[in-house]
C-alpha cells in the first residue's frame, strides 16, 4: 500500500497525505460471524464520570474478531480476501481452512489472494504467513504476533509494518529484537508469525485537519500552559510563561520521569532496554 498527495483543493486537504487501498480486495466484511457491535464509552466509566481525556464522538465501527492464537494446527488455509479493518492500522486477513472453518487473522505484508498458510506446532517453512513455535524458527527470522505466554495469543508487533527479530535461541527461551530496541527474552514454546505486518506506509500518513481526528474519536487537547493555575500546574503566568517543569495536570513529572517498577518481574527477561539501545 502506498500514499497520495491530494491537490491542495481545500485548506484541510493541503497538508493531507492520505492511504490508498489497493490491497484491500473487498469493501465490507463477508462473514458476518467473525463480526459484532462495538460501543464506545467516550471516556466515562460506569458512574460517567470521565476518567480518560480527549476522547468522544468518531465513526461508528464494527469488530472483527481476531484469530490471535493461530491454535488450529498443521490444517492449511488459503488466503480469501484482505480487508480495512477500523480498529487498528494493519489490514486482516479472511482465511478459510481445509475443513472448511473461517477466520480473520493478521494479514502480512507482501501476501496476496489465494496463497497458502499453515499453523504447526513441528517444524515447518518459515514461509511468510506461517506459525509455529518460536524453538522451531531459523535465527535471524522476521516475525510478528508474538506471544508472550503459551497460548495466550500474540500480544507483540501487531500493529502496521512492524516486525522483531529472533536474533539467537537457547534450549528454553529465545532471543527476540523488538521493533523499540528493546532485545528480551521468550519462552521458545510461544507461537509467532513469519513476516512482517501489512501496510507498511500507515506511518507516512498525515492527518492535515482537526475534523480527521474527530473521525478516529479524539478530542481536542488543550495546552497545559495555556490554562489557568487552578487547572493545571503549568498553568497561568503573565504573557506566554513557559510553565515551569513539565508536568501532568495531577502533578506528576513527564519527559524523563522513570515510571517503571524496578523489582517488577518480567525484567530477569530484558537483555537489553530500549532506552540504552538508542544511545
Amino acid at each position: 500500500m502506498a500514499t497520495k498527495k491530494l491537490n491542495p483543493t481545500t485548506p484541510g486537504s493541503r497538508h493531507r497525505t492520505a492511504p490508498q487501498f489497493d490491497d484491500v480486495t473487498v469493501s465490507k466484511p463477508t462473514v458476518k460471524r467473525l463480526v459484532k457491535g462495538k460501543g464506545q464509552s467516550g471516556g466515562r466509566n460506569r458512574q460517567g464520570r470521565m476518567t480518560s481525556r480527549h476522547r468522544g464522538g468518531g465513526h461508528k465501527r464494527r469488530y472483527r474478531l481476531i484469530d490471535f492464537k493461530r491454535d488450529k494446527h498443521d490444517i492449511p488455509a488459503k488466503i480469501q480476501t484482505i480487508e480495512y479493518d477500523p480498529n487498528r492500522s494493519a489490514r486482516i486477513a479472511l482465511v478459510a481452512y481445509a475443513d472448511g472453518e473461517k477466520r480473520y487473522i493478521i494479514a502480512p505484508d507482501e501476501l496476496e489472494v489465494g496463497d497458502t498458510i499453515i499453523s504447526s506446532e513441528s517444524v515447518i517453512e518459515p514461509d511468510e504467513g506461517n506459525a509455529m513455535p518460536m524453538k522451531n524458527m531459523p535465527p535471524g527470522t522476521f516475525i510478528h504476533n508474538i506471544e508472550l505466554n503459551p497460548g495466550k495469543g500474540a500480544q507483540l508487533c501487531r500493529s502496521a509494518g512492524t516486525a522483531a527479530q529472533m536474533v539467537a535461541k537457547t534450549d528454553k527461551y529465545v532471543t527476540v529484537k523488538l521493533p523499540s530496541g528493546e532485545v528480551r527474552m521468550i519462552l521458545g514454546t510461544c507461537f509467532a508469525t513469519v513476516g512482517t505486518t501489512s501496510n507498511p506506509d500507515h506511518f507516512n500518513t498525515t492527518v492535515g485537519k482537526a475534523g480527521r481526528s474527530r473521525w478516529k474519536g479524539r478530542r481536542p487537547q488543550t495546552r497545559g500552559v495555556a490554562m489557568n493555575p487552578v487547572d493545571h500546574p503549568m498553568g497561568g503566568g503573565e504573557g506566554k510563561a513557559s510553565g515551569g517543569h513539565p508536568r501532568s495536570p495531577w502533578g506528576q513529572s513527564s519527559k524523563g520521569l522513570k515510571t517503571r517498577k524496578r523489582k517488577k518481574l518480567s525484567n530477569r527477561y530484558i537483555v537489553r532496554s530500549r532506552k540504552k539501545s538508542k544511545k
